[in-house]
């Protein structure tokens, strides 16, 4: 199956607040990935099983980086990263 996503580029001035705000959130959107990628490969070189769709998510309901974010965008990078494994 072939994804064709779509990219829109948004030119923004941030002030200094919204600046940290914005690579706070990046921040830990980048950690939680990296979280969700270690477990995979852990999982997959240990059991040589492939994580499931929403099993990351249920790992990681109570990790600090999925808990500081909008529930729905920690479960959709979670979500792409069990895709990645696919």
């Amino acid at each position: 199956m072939i994804y064709l996503y779509g990219c829109q580029q948004n030119l923004i001035k941030p002030d200094d607040d919204l600046k940290s705000i914005l690579e706070f959130i990046c921040s830990q959107s980048h950690k939680l990935t990296n979280c969700g990628i270690y477990y995979g490969r852990q999982l997959f070189f240990k059991a040589k099983k492939i994580i499931g769709k929403y099993d990351l998510e249920k790992e990681y309901k109570s990790n600090k980086h999925y808990q500081v974010l909008h529930s729905q965008a920690a479960q959709q990078i979670l979500r792409s990263v069990a895709e990645s494994f696919k």
